[in-house]
């Protein structure tokens, strides 16, 4: 809730006398990437425009800014009405302003990414108009760029707007922040095995990473804890489960 200021007479009365009309005033969006690895992929949620402009393409879920909203509030709105999901990890990632960004009028957009377990996702299942893309960036490294988005034959889907930059952007991020953030840990359950972490680690990386030695350093990172439990139902030796020991998880 925004705190109300005390203001004086002066400052009422010039407030009261501003006419806000003579500047041009641009629209204000939030998009948001919802990401998760399934089938050991990053994979993003789109959603298939069925208006112009750009109408047959994929975009990320958006909306426009309400004039009393802030991003934030703006940004969860537009993941519970498109995705269903509230209470996961949302935060800010930039803004995007190229004066010809959208063609309908001056359109800045405030990025967000959010993360959830693939077991959160429902969204994408049964409806025609939302899938879960799997992220493809022809980058190594944080070095960023674009990111495609491909369908289940792994071929590439158009994105509307800006929407590519955006889907690299957020692979950067990801990447950059893999090792000094327990960002990893927001796309697992509450208890996971180091192989499941792993396989989180290499999705963002996109490449595979030694195990012997990505075990050690997670073991040694004290972000993890064991629970004293095992998988169950496995074809294979049960794994230890561990969980998160920072962020809420408990």
């Amino acid at each position: 809730m925004t705190e109300k200021r005390s203001r004086s007479p002066e400052e009422q009365a010039f407030l009261s006398a501003y006419d806000s009309s003579q500047f041009p005033h641009p629209s204000v969006t939030v998009d948001v990437a919802l990401v998760t690895v399934d089938e050991h992929r990053l994979r993003a949620l789109l959603i298939r425009r069925t208006e112009h402009p750009d109408r047959g393409k994929w975009s990320l879920p958006g909306g426009f800014v309400g004039m009393d909203e802030s991003l934030d509030a703006a940004a969860a709105r537009v993941l519970e009405a498109k995705a269903g999901l509230s209470g996961i990890f949302l935060e800010q990632l930039y803004t995007f302003g190229r004066p010809d960004r959208d063609p309908r009028t001056r359109v800045i957009s405030v990025a967000y990414y959010a993360l959830a377990p693939t077991a959160a996702l429902d969204v994408a299942r049964g409806d025609p108009a939302a899938r879960m893309a799997t992220l493809d960036v022809s980058w190594s490294g944080e070095r960023g760029g674009p990111a495609r988005a491909l369908d289940e034959q792994n071929k590439p889907l158009p994105l509307a707007f800006d929407h590519a930059t955006i889907l690299g952007l957020v692979v950067q991020r990801l990447r950059g922040k893999l090792n000094y953030a327990a960002i990893g840990f927001e796309l697992l359950p509450k208890t996971f095995a180091l192989r499941q972490l792993q396989t989180i680690h290499e999705a963002i990386l996109g490449r595979r990473v030694n195990k012997d030695s990505f075990r050690r350093r997670m073991l040694a990172s004290g972000l993890i804890a064991p629970t004293g439990a095992h998988e169950s139902e496995t074809g294979h030796r049960p794994a230890e489960l561990y969980r998160f020991k920072r962020s809420g998880r408990t």
